[in-house]
């Protein structure tokens, strides 16, 4: 592990392959050589963690070669723009998730919804946080792309996206074979402040827009090969992906 800001942290899971522990929000950087892929951003806050994330590795803004984005919430999709328009790098999702990427609608859990749920433990200094970092932010994309072709990606760690809707329609996981990594985004997480559970777990419902879909395509990620899970929020989780995606179903019910 290095250790980057306070609020950061660089943990190793496989050659090339990092989660970044952000002060609100996980991402993933994958290397192979001198080139870099990024996924997920953080939110707007983060950027310089972010940045500072990438020297730590010994990387510009520059190496990055492309920039993939689970789904478009603004924890996740932060400064996807920044890398799209003034580093000049493309910035992929699902073709389901762009439209949500340039704003023409919002997909997110609302300020009313997060304030009916504040007396449980742990919502408003979540929520607080979320605010300052940027969570009401307007992120929207210019040019988001879909991906360009069906199964692994030619990008640095040759990630496979997995489409898994229910969070938003169009979220997506992405499957590293080589490395027995799955990098979950907000499909399935081993953590979250709002959340009193450990370890494995759907986010809870408020903030799934279709949960009986979330439910749903835990199946698809219990049908990937992994011992590894990085999710977009909580600590790495080390095990069978199918039995961290069979649990959270079950803690669902």
């Amino acid at each position: 592990m290095r250790d980057g800001t306070a609020d950061e942290k660089i943990v190793e899971v496989a050659p090339g392959v990092h989660l970044v522990h952000g002060g609100n929000t996980n991402w993933v950087i994958l290397t192979e050589g001198d080139a870099v892929t990024l996924v997920d951003t953080g939110y707007p806050g983060d950027r310089q963690a972010v940045l500072a994330s990438l020297e730590t590795l010994g990387h510009s803004p520059e190496a990055v070669t492309g920039v993939l984005i689970t789904h478009a919430h603004n924890d996740h999709l932060g400064s996807a723009e920044y890398f799209s328009t003034t580093v000049g790098r493309p910035v992929y999702l699902h073709e389901a998730e762009l439209p949500h990427a340039r704003r023409e609608f919002l997909h997110q859990v609302s300020v009313g919804q997060v304030l009916l749920r504040a007396w449980r433990p742990g919502v408003l200094p979540w929520s607080l946080r979320a605010l300052r970092s940027g969570g009401k932010a307007d992120v929207r994309m210019s040019r988001p792309e879909p991906f360009p072709g069906e199964g692994a990606l030619d990008l640095p760690g040759r990630p496979v996206p997995v489409h898994t809707p229910g969070h938003t329609a169009g979220h997506c996981v992405f499957h590293l074979p080589d490395a027995g990594v799955v990098i979950s985004g907000d499909a399935l997480v081993s953590g979250h402040p709002t959340s009193r559970v450990r370890g494995p777990q759907l986010l809870p419902a408020m903030f799934d827009g279709e949960r009986e879909r979330a439910r749903a395509s835990l199946a698809r990620i219990e049908a990937l090969a992994g011992d590894v899970l990085l999710p977009g929020h909580g600590p790495v989780h080390r095990g069978p992906v199918p039995e961290a995606a069979r649990r959270a179903r079950e803690l669902a019910d």
